[in-house]
């Protein structure tokens, strides 16, 4: 029987967005999804009033559309500074509340007040305004998720200038890259981090990538594992820069200037930076982690991800927007092990988790429950990849007692949050993304932008949201930006992903388009089949990739990694064959099903489709500076080549 979760009393009455449904008078979610695309304009101005938004000078207008729907103008005439919305306006209300607390793989802790904080982005503000970085000029974050991260964060939108966040596993072709592409002037950086107790150094990546970074004045290093060593010409320490006297002065950015740009992954060629505004982007999160995720003052938001992911920007300024506590984790979370992330929970009695379907995957394939005490939890939060029914409902009932909705929303680097999402007051089947985000006009549409049912179709969005990136970073002609979202179907902003919505009105997302397979004319998404591989008590974990088949089209092969004391190769082969074909249907039995010692992900563990197909048909994986273990490609294309 599918696993539905169904709200109490407490999240229909209680919660942040039945305070928004009474708001708008509407009764169920569905409702309200209805009511906040009736008129975009409309809804988004009652969020903004409802969060208490602090806009310096009001808008004189939600939504400007005069310039189409590919360049929409939001808050029109207003002036907003994303530090007057996320730290400013509770130093003033809650000036001693924890804001950030960080723990590290070896278990220190360090915490900072809302007022702690803000003289530590003063210092910092002071030092970058005396080395000349001000208004619309880039500055690189090349750190991982300590306080730091934060406190630069703040500084570098306060100036008005524009925060340029990188993956802290960059290599450094792929930091020079970006900062070349931003024309970065400055650059906040670490001598390193810790991960699985061993060292992994970040400065020397740094220094051999601005060597081809002529744009680079200043970099200032942290001190995070005591490898810094002597610093270089143009470089100093973190401490020295915090030695300046605090400065009051935040720049009154116009709603519409430059917050962030967000790099999205690419295969090839020149980095995408995804544009966001300090209006635009603060809205959205905001609305996001109040009506989503549940935060509020007194609340602790925890997601174990990286500044160069949209949820490291996401988690910072969503946390912060909504007056809570924002929990940081340096470090693997199966260090020392599985358990760890539980302890995490109970130690810092965390509100909202943010967990991936593949740690939940390795959390279970590990064996035993958590022994930590779980109840401070209110919400666990998902997105990046699709379920399978077995994880999905193992955490939510096994683990948290079906007490506690699962918020697997659906979204993106260049949406600024979610298109799918859940909410705490309505029935959420397992796996399900539940429906449109609020504020999101979002379908599914077949070749013809029809809308679908019962069918997999293209995801699109018909209307503007605050958070739509405002273009692609030195795209001038607005080219690139045009042809990646809107060419498709004119009018229509296309993702790239593929979506279902069944017959109950449950959505889900299928994979990227590039990702879904075509076996004999019929399309297949890999997470369909994956979760029926996932079934075998062998497989700890898989995934299916299309390799071109000249009868087929496409034919599906399996890559899994085993569990202990599991069955031998070609047993689990057959079995896993005949799982599918009775599950699935007999045309997308696996072609081949091949046992691997690992698969390649990110930093934030979902796994690189992409790259699995490319050593499978052994050809290019493009790039991969974003990958945790990059090395599991090459492994997986020496056993398709001793297979062949």
């Amino acid at each position: 029987m599918t696993y539905v979760w169904s709200p109490d009393d407490d999240y229909r009455t209680s919660s942040n967005v039945a305070r928004l449904m009474r708001r708008l008078d509407v009764s169920t979610a569905d409702a309200l999804r209805a009511e906040s695309v009736r008129d975009v304009a409309a809804f988004w101005d009652v969020v903004v009033d409802d969060l208490e938004i602090p806009f310096r000078v009001p808008f004189s207008r939600v939504l400007d559309l005069s310039a189409g729907i590919e360049r929409p103008e939001w808050f029109v005439g207003g002036v907003l500074n994303a530090y007057d919305a996320c730290l400013g306006k509770w130093v003033q209300r809650t000036p001693d509340r924890p804001a950030v607390v960080h723990e590290s793989e070896d278990g220190a802790v360090r915490s900072l007040t809302y007022r702690e904080l803000d003289d530590l982005v003063a210092r910092l503000r002071g030092a970058l305004r005396t080395r000349g970085i001000g208004p619309g000029d880039s500055v690189a974050l090349y750190v991982p998720m300590t306080t730091e991260a934060v406190v630069a964060t703040y500084a570098v939108a306060s100036l008005g200038a524009v925060l340029v966040p990188l993956f802290s596993g960059f290599a450094p072709g792929a930091i020079a890259s970006r900062v070349q592409d931003a024309g970065a002037r400055a650059v906040i950086t670490a001598d390193g981090t810790i991960r699985r107790g061993r060292a992994t150094t970040m400065l020397p990546q740094l220094r051999e990538a601005l060597a081809d970074c002529p744009t680079v004045e200043t970099v200032i290093v942290v001190d995070n594992i005591g490898q810094r060593g002597d610093l270089r010409a143009g470089e100093e320490a973190w401490e020295t820069a915090l030695a300046e006297n605090p400065d009051p002065l935040v720049e009154a950015t116009a709603a519409s200037s430059v917050l962030l740009l967000a790099y999205t992954s690419g295969t090839t060629g020149r980095p995408k930076g995804a544009v966001h505004t300090h209006a635009g982007f603060v809205t959205k999160t905001a609305c996001e982690v109040a009506y989503g995720f549940e935060m509020a003052p007194g609340r602790t938001f925890c997601w174990i991800t990286d500044m160069g992911w949209i949820m490291g920007p996401l988690s910072i300024f969503g946390t912060h927007g909504t007056g809570g506590t924002l929990l940081l984790y340096e470090g693997s979370v199966d260090v020392p092990d599985t358990q760890r992330l539980w302890q995490l929970v109970e130690r810092h009695g965390v509100t909202m988790l943010g967990v991936s379907p593949t740690l939940i995957r390795t959390l279970r394939a590990s064996g035993g429950l958590p022994a930590s005490d779980l109840s401070s939890v209110r919400v666990l939060g998902s997105t990046g990849e699709p379920w399978d029914p077995e994880s999905y409902e193992w955490l939510a009932r096994e683990v948290f007692d079906s007490r506690v909705p699962v918020i697997n929303f659906s979204g993106g680097t260049e949406v600024g949050g979610s298109f799918l999402c859940p909410y705490p007051v309505e029935e959420i089947r397992s796996c399900s993304l539940g429906g449109p985000a609020l504020g999101m006009d979002v379908d599914v549409v077949d070749d013809r932008a029809q809308p679908v049912r019962g069918e997999i179709g293209e995801l699109v969005c018909r209307q503007p949201w605050p958070a739509m990136t405002r273009g692609i970073w030195n795209d001038d002609a607005g080219s690139r930006y045009h042809e990646a979202y809107w060419s498709t179907f004119p009018g229509l902003w296309r993702h790239g992903d593929y979506a279902l919505v069944d017959e109950d009105g449950s959505w889900f997302i299928l994979g990227r388009s590039d990702d879904v397979m075509n076996v004999a004319g019929k399309r297949v998404a890999p997470a369909e089949i994956e979760s029926v591989v996932a079934l075998d008590e062998a497989v700890a974990e898989c995934a299916v990739v299309g390799v071109p088949d000249a009868t087929k089209g496409e034919a599906v092969w399996v890559f899994y990694v085993a569990r202990a004391d599991s069955a031998g190769d070609d047993e689990v082969a057959e079995r896993v064959r005949g799982l599918v074909s009775s599950r699935v249907g007999k045309p997308f039995a696996p072609s081949r099903v091949v046992r691997v010692v690992q698969l390649p992900k990110t930093r934030s563990l979902k796994i690189l489709r992409r790259a699995i197909r490319a050593a499978a048909t052994d050809t290019d994986p493009g790039d991969l500076s974003g990958a945790e273990n990059p090395q599991a490609v090459n492994e997986i294309r020496d056993v398709v080549k001793a297979l062949a």
